[in-house]
């Protein structure tokens, strides 16, 4: 057993509370306050995304079989731009905003000064594991917090490959990776944050803003929801088709929470629509989608095994159309 996994096993409520403690008291020395801290942990982050592309990639192809062009433009990609953005913006976004004050405080004068909150937590979701991870984190460091980072158990290999990244790239002292499952989130959540980021589904988020509750921790949840797609007989029905195609399947084979869920369309224009989607489809993905090497695949066998079973329900199986084929690796 190497010392990462002994580590990982004998992560409880003692350990955090230490680690919390240590971050609050790092924090309190005042470094992350600084404009120069906060743009070299946003430059060392950035720079250890862009030199580790190609592992990157690798992980997410372990994980998800996740396209290397959907990683780079989906993931690495608009991460880039957060920290562009941050690094352009920041020295405006920690200048004190004078404010007018009261005739009856004559002659006061009053600014809002943007503050650190301290120590953060961010528990990021698998189906973005890089973005949903890093795009906080990134934050949360340009606000002048310490953070900690806790990656889903869902996606494995990126959950180590961002573990590595951030101990090698960061200033430990404030930037911190817990990897585990159940055990090590319910220790986390065990401690005082001054802010917790949740990317997840509704049933954790639950979980999360109790236990936030308790210390009236503010709690950011960025759950799921239902998308539909609108498409009424006036619009390109080509256009629209691989919209939909693009939307649905070329976004992580559907795994994502803007993912749209269902179409709503006029009855005289459902079967248009759906001839062309199965045209489009099959010149997007081929004659044989499950042998695609540009769509992503399911993330988990629980995950697969729910998707079987919808599939396989008396008021579904009797109603595909187009493809319902699956194969279980």
């Amino acid at each position: 057993m190497s010392g990462e996994e002994t580590q990982r096993n004998v992560f409880g409520a003692e350990t955090a509370s230490s680690l919390v403690k240590e971050l609050r008291d790092n924090f309190g020395k005042g470094t992350t306050r600084s404009y120069e801290w906060r743009v070299s942990q946003v430059k060392a982050l950035l720079k250890a995304v862009v030199e580790n592309e190609d592992q990157i990639v690798g992980a997410l192809c372990s994980d998800l079989a996740k396209p290397p062009l959907e990683t780079v433009v989906y993931e690495i990609g608009m991460f880039q731009n957060s920290c562009e953005v941050i690094l352009k913006e920041l020295k405006h976004w920690m200048t004190p905003e004078k404010v007018k004050t009261s005739i009856r405080t004559f002659p006061s004068s009053a600014e809002i000064v943007p503050e650190p909150l301290g120590v953060v937590l961010v528990i990021s979701a698998w189906n973005y594991p890089i973005l949903l991870s890093l795009d906080p984190v990134v934050g949360a460091i340009a606000a002048g917090n310490a953070v900690v980072l806790k990656p889903s158990e869902i996606a494995p290999a990126t959950s180590s490959v961002l573990a590595k990244l951030i101990e090698k790239y960061m200033d430990n002292s404030f930037v911190r990776v817990v990897e585990g499952a159940v055990d090590e989130t319910t220790a986390l959540l065990q401690q005082k944050w001054n802010k917790i980021f949740y990317t997840g589904n509704g049933r954790v988020g639950k979980i999360v803003m109790t236990a936030a509750a308790k210390h009236l921790t503010p709690v950011v949840l960025e759950l799921g929801g239902k998308s539909p797609v609108v498409v009424d007989s006036n619009n390109n029905l080509l256009v629209a088709a691989r919209r939909i195609i693009a939307g649905k399947w070329g976004l992580n084979n559907g795994q994502a929470c803007i993912s749209p869920d269902y179409v709503i369309t006029t009855k005289d224009y459902a079967p248009k629509l759906v001839d062309t989607l199965k045209t489009e489809l099959e010149s997007f993905y081929g004659r044989n989608p499950l042998e695609s090497e540009d769509l992503s695949r399911i993330v988990s066998s629980n995950h697969f095994a729910r998707l079987s079973k919808l599939l396989n329900d008396d008021k579904v199986s009797g109603k595909i159309v187009y493809g319902g084929k699956k194969k279980k690796k």
